[in-house]
């Protein structure tokens, strides 16, 4: 959500920051701005709409400095146009500030700078930031110090970057709640507020964390508390290259991520399984599977699709564990005073690791003294970082807003950790064993369902134009209709719900007639006799029904409009399988109506503000 780039050094910032931008588009973001220092003269272009649109208009106009800051917004106080697009001024337009956050007393703020004699343009909490640091300038600090100073009145979380043209050798940027890094290039530097946005010119970072701010220069930087003590950072090289985030020849980054999931899930368990003795290695819980073993009660919180996956990782815990799990909204737990204690093991799920609310509760239960235990994919993020232990999940980097190989990825952990402390209780080496074979036999089963991409676009036809979609399941497959009934929403703007099959009779069965399309996870499980009988009740009232069944049943053709086949695998792993004709669906559809998958309407890939 919301995006920052910035660049100090010999080179022209402005293709710098536009490229960065373009790479932060997968966030999510109304409008777009840049500005730039050049000869103590501070010149700003913002636009509604695409980066393209700002781009456009930047070489038109000719733009040029070696020192710039650009920023991708989604609106949060005021509407998406220019006057609220990111930068704004201070009232001598000698000061530009761009901000991901909310500052949540931005009104006795702004009340008071008004008292002073301050004019504001915008209806954004940003503009507040850059009057209240003007406000300390005037008082005759310098524009660290002025920073500084303004923040320590903020409520609210915040990544920012400031550029002074009375100090026109540095960047200041600070971090709280929103991830902020500085990329270390060779007598040149760059700050944002992804990685993707700066790895085509360097992989080596600094990650500010939260109360930290940094002045950065053409050939270093130096970071102090916002207190203003002095601290060391360690440059770290990350992984990730500039191919892993581009299209790879796909029309779309989530098909593209979608057909990727063989190699995801293949790299989510690499190095993870032992053969021989049915056990699994997870090296971020290594001397804490005991505590883990012995705990009371699991507690996973998590928001949107990774909700969807701690609900599997319930059903998984409970079964295999025997140990009462509990799966909240991480935007809820924290705000109701949870039950929370030394005996509890706290997972917190969340693809980028930067999850505003799901790192809220996270902080909410280490301070109630529970195990803090992180999954999520980004490394080096804030989860990462704060947590007590935790697992990658290894799915690679993500770009299409609506998750499809994070959500797989983050089933497999689930196992994985299940299967871990499982074997350290009762399972069986057998089952152990068996187990791990199916793990290792995942990434072919799931291309065998890719590989159906043609079918499923087929029938994809025949419901674009439906308005309104139900999706039920039982047991392990009842969040699998919940994530098929989001991608859905998320992608195409169709109305859908999903329910546990049996709930259906109790309420949503009286939306059903023959214009219902009505998907049915139904593999031949332990329920499957029960779901047949939800299926005809379904044919009985006209609706149109789409079947996930298993290869081998053909009885389910007579009750089914269409059908998808999935191959067999253990129960605890089905969902891995089922999700992803789902996924399919809900990309055809999408794409049959015109509409933009990769970045859906209102919609951010990480939501860094509550």
């Amino acid at each position: 959500m919301c995006g920052i780039v910035g660049y100090i050094g010999s080179n022209n910032c402005v293709p710098v920051i536009i490229e960065g931008l373009k790479r932060l588009e997968y966030r999510g973001y109304d409008s777009s701005g840049i500005g730039v220092l050049d000869h103590s003269k501070l010149t700003v272009i913002k636009r509604k709409g695409k980066v393209s649109l700002l781009q456009e208009i930047v070489e038109k106009d000719g733009m040029t400095s070696n020192l710039g800051i650009g920023h991708t917004r989604w609106a949060t106080h005021g509407e998406p146009n220019e006057i609220n697009a990111h930068p704004h001024f201070n009232s001598e337009n000698s000061l530009i500030v761009i901000h991901n956050g909310i500052i949540e007393n931005y009104r006795t703020l702004k009340t008071g700078l008004e008292k002073l004699g301050y004019e504001f343009l915008s209806k954004t909490d940003t503009e507040v930031l850059a009057h209240l640091i003007d406000s300390f300038l005037k008082r005759g600090h310098n524009l660290s110090k002025s920073v500084r100073f303004a923040l320590n009145e903020v409520d609210g979380t915040y990544g920012i970057a400031v550029l002074y043209a009375k100090e026109p050798d540095k960047i200041v940027v600070a971090r709280k709640g929103s991830p902020l890094l500085l990329g270390i290039g060779n007598g040149e530097n760059f700050i944002a507020s992804d990685v993707s946005a700066i790895i085509a010119h360097t992989n080596n970072v600094v990650y500010l964390e939260d109360g930290e701010i940094a002045e950065v220069y053409t050939d270093r930087f130096v970071t102090k508390t916002i207190a203003g003590m002095p601290i060391d950072k360690f440059v770290e090289e990350v992984s990730m290259t500039l191919e892993e985030i581009d299209k790879g020849g796909y029309p779309t980054f989530m098909l593209k991520e979608i057909m990727e999931q063989p190699e995801s899930v293949l790299n989510s368990i690499r190095g993870r399984l032992l053969e021989e003795t049915g056990d699994i290695k997870l090296g971020g819980l290594t001397g804490f599977e005991d505590r883990l073993s012995k705990v009371k009660r699991f507690i996973i919180t998590a928001c949107g699709t990774s909700w969807h996956s701690a609900l599997v990782g319930k059903y998984m815990f409970e079964q295999y564990l025997r140990i009462p799990t509990e799966v909240e909204y991480a935007s809820e737990f924290r705000y109701r005073d949870p039950i929370v204690s030394s005996d509890d093991a706290v997972f917190f799920i969340s693809q980028s690791g930067e999850t505003a609310d799901t790192l809220a509760a996270m902080r909410e239960a280490r301070s109630k003294g529970a195990l803090c235990l992180g999954i999520c994919n980004v490394v080096g993020s804030t989860i990462a970082r704060e947590s007590d232990a935790g697992v990658y999940i290894h799915a690679g980097p993500e770009i299409g807003v609506a998750s499809t190989k994070a959500f797989t990825s983050q089933l497999i952990v689930l196992a994985l950790i299940t299967v871990l402390l499982a074997r350290r209780k009762n399972m069986s080496l057998e089952e152990g064993r068996a187990l791990v074979k199916e793990f290792n036999s995942l990434p072919q089963r799931i291309q065998e369902i890719l590989d159906k991409n043609s079918e499923i676009e087929e029938i994809a036809n025949h419901y674009k134009d439906a308005a309104n979609f139900l999706y039920l399941g039982r047991g392990y497959n009842f969040p699998v209709a919940l994530e098929g009934a989001l991608k859905l929403k998320e992608i195409s703007y169709i109305h859908a719900e999903g329910y546990p099959a049996a709930e259906m009779k109790h309420g949503p069965i009286a939306l059903v007639d023959e214009n219902m399309p009505v998907v049915f996870i139904a593999p031949k499980d332990s329920t499957y006799e029960k779901i047949v009988s939800n299926i005809e009740e379904i044919k009985a009232r006209k609706g149109k029904t789409i079947i996930i069944a298993s290869d081998e049943d053909y009885d389910i053709e007579k009750l089914a409009d269409h059908v998808i086949r999935v191959p067999k695998t253990a129960s605890i792993l089905m969902p891995v399988l089922t999700v992803i004709p789902l996924q399919l669906l809900a990309y055809h559809i999408a794409m049959k109506k015109g509409l933009n998958v990769d970045q859906p309407r209102n919609l951010a890939k990480s939501v860094t503000v509550e």
